[in-house]
């Protein structure tokens, strides 16, 4: 083939033509057909022959003819039986007509004599073996033909098809490039006509009339201010996702001050209780503290992420005492995995323990919480502001879920804490949910947009500790989010947030001190400061007559007065808790109390601290080998 222009190229494709392409597949096909039929059979005939001598024929003769009795008949049982035949090519008895032609002829070379006798003809099995042979070749030879023709055709029409192909490439891109700059011109045109309409009337009939494509056009072309005023009238708000929301300089206070205007003005009349434990390694510990007080007297659920080992516990204990602090007359429930004390809240008969082989009682728990939030929507407006916060705490509540979802399919448990976390905030309801990983799908979130973002507090926990002599991180939780943009949407805020966390993520790592990020409206990166309770709780009517009693008579005995006008620590209080609730009463090392979850955040001298603190209030007492019980065991 000749060379073209790039424009006349039109090899499209790569295939040969009908007849050469026919030729080439018959001839294959022919021969293979041939070549088989050939291999089958055999091509010579055959004859039975054997000894019949003449004095044996003349015998036979007569009674061959039917004159004699059959039963002296010598052919076939004295003479030529099955045994006495021979089966020989018929070539060889033929090969006696040549001999006055052939001057080498030996007459001995032939089996010519005049008492053999044939007793059958056999013909050839196949008898054009050798024409089907033949036949073979030809078709093969044939076939190369036309292949080679095949051949010689593709390796001259392979560069103009690969320059076709490359061609047409080339054209369909700039094709597209093309199309997207006129498309991109017209949704230029039509935002700047846009932009210039101020009368709102006037613009949603302009927007009523374009067409679908103009739509797409406007939606590519414009920002996210352009969106925000008058875009998302084009899809009816359907694209918020997709345009990063613009810095709200009005509603985000600077930085060190968390939240938005509106609630630091809510928190300006309450003043932060200070940490009586620990020193202060960074000045964002009091803004974390500030942080879990907001959380604590917001109106909206919170969800508490943190991997183990990273202050979960201790944080969900100071948030209940918070909420118990501003008002003890809250209505408290608790779901979780483990018997923990959570403030007292277990004496009370509040906390329930969930076991999966009965999840029975975890359900019956929900159901009654949601009736309560209901029957809360039932009342009139002026009767809601006096209501008293209404609470759920899921602690642990990933595993729970998952079981809950096994034994009851049919249970939509999502869809009602979805409900308490939208609408809940207006009757003084909510929840507070401690996950192991951000799986927001527990708690009926399928996607975080930002509706979800405005009602549902996050507070997220990452930490270094040691277990079992072992070094562990949890960071993994604030590293996931800060890399997300539905949790972050604005790039600049992501990059913002996660400079402040990588300042202070050395002081945490080194000194076993969690780090929290939280979002309330605006997001907050701190180091968490030593948490301990302020005030004795007090956990059901008898503690509190004997505490009255003590101090009211017991005059005399100062030593037991003291005794309670101290306070113990928190190491202390959680080492009380452990012995409280381990199973196996017998008497522990420190070493027990090293391995032991809750207590994994303290160092070996804390837990020591705390030992002797607990020996000297008689809470417990010291044995052999340095072992340790209650004084009740």
């Amino acid at each position: 083939m000749k060379d073209v222009k790039p424009t006349e190229l039109n090899q499209r494709s790569y295939s040969l033509p009908p007849r050469l392409g026919l030729a080439v597949k018959l001839s294959v096909a022919s021969a293979v057909v041939c070549g088989i039929a050939a291999h089958i059979g055999d091509g010579i005939a055959k004859k039975d022959i054997c000894f019949y001598p003449k004095s044996a024929r003349i015998h036979d003769a007569p009674i061959l003819a039917g004159e004699g009795n059959p039963e002296e008949l010598l052919l076939g049982k004295k003479y030529c039986r099955y045994e006495q035949r021979s089966q020989i090519p018929e070539p060889y008895l033929k090969a006696n007509q040549y001999r006055t032609s052939n001057p080498n002829f030996n007459p001995w070379a032939f089996l010519q004599h005049e008492s053999l006798y044939v007793f059958r003809e056999l013909p050839a099995d196949n008898p054009f073996k050798i024409h089907l042979g033949i036949a073979a070749i030809a078709f093969g030879g044939m076939g190369l033909w036309a292949t080679s023709k095949a051949q010689d055709y593709l390796a001259d029409i392979r560069p103009h098809y690969r320059a076709t192909k490359q061609f047409e490439g080339i054209r369909a891109s700039y094709s597209v490039k093309l199309g997207e700059q006129l498309l991109n011109l017209s949704g230029n045109e039509l935002l700047k006509y846009l932009r210039g309409i101020k009368i709102a009337e006037a613009r949603q009939q302009f927007m009523a009339s374009i067409t679908p494509q103009q739509q797409t056009a406007l939606l590519m072309a414009m920002s996210a201010d352009d969106y925000y005023e008058f875009g998302h009238l084009l899809d009816g708000g359907q694209s918020f996702d997709k345009f990063e929301p613009q810095q709200q300089p009005a509603a985000q206070l600077p930085y060190s001050t968390p939240g938005t205007v509106q609630e630091q003005v809510q928190q300006s009349t309450f003043a932060p209780q200070a940490v009586s434990t620990g020193d202060y390694l960074h000045p964002s510990e009091t803004e974390a503290l500030t942080t879990l007080q907001t959380i604590a007297r917001s109106d909206g659920s919170t969800a508490l992420v943190a991997a183990p080992g990273s202050g979960k516990s201790v944080t969900l204990d100071y948030l209940i005492q918070r909420i118990l602090d501003d008002d003890n007359s809250a209505d408290i429930w608790v779901i979780s995995a483990k018997n923990d004390s959570f403030c007292g809240l277990r004496d009370k008969g509040r906390v329930i323990v969930f076991d999966q082989e009965q999840p029975e009682a975890a359900k019956r728990t929900i159901d009654r919480f949601y009736d309560s939030y209901k029957q809360r929507k039932q009342l009139p407006e002026h009767k809601r502001e006096s209501l008293p916060p209404l609470i759920l705490i899921l602690d642990d509540w990933l595993v729970i879920a998952d079981q809950l979802s096994k034994a009851y399919s049919d249970w939509n448990y999502g869809g009602k804490l979805l409900d308490v976390l939208l609408i809940g905030r207006e009757f003084n309801t909510k929840f507070f949910a401690s996950l192991q990983s951000f799986n927001l799908a527990a708690l009926g979130i399928e996607k975080m947009d930002s509706q979800t973002r405005l009602c549902l507090n996050l507070l997220l926990l990452g930490n270094r500790y040691i277990k079992n002599g072992r070094e562990q991180e949890s960071y993994g939780v604030l590293e996931l989010i800060l890399n997300r943009g539905d949790i972050i949407p604005g790039k600049q805020e992501r990059e913002e947030i996660k400079s402040r966390y990588l300042q202070i993520k050395p002081i945490s790592y080194k000194n076993l001190r969690p780090i929290l990020i939280a979002s309330l409206g605006g997001f907050v990166v701190a180091l968490m400061p030593k948490l301990s309770k302020q005030s004795n709780f007090i956990a059901d009517e008898k503690t509190y007559l004997d505490r009255v009693f003590d101090l009211e008579f017991d005059l005399n005995d100062s030593s037991q007065k003291s005794k309670h006008q101290q306070q113990l620590s928190e190491v202390a209080n959680k080492v009380l808790e452990y012995f409280q609730n381990v199973k196996n009463k017998v008497p522990k090392t420190l070493r027990d109390l090293k391995k032991a979850d809750r207590l994994t955040s303290y160092s070996e001298q804390e837990l020591i601290a705390g030992l002797k603190e607990l020996i000297q209030f008689e809470k417990l007492n010291t044995g052999e080998n340095n072992t340790y019980f209650l004084p009740d065991w």
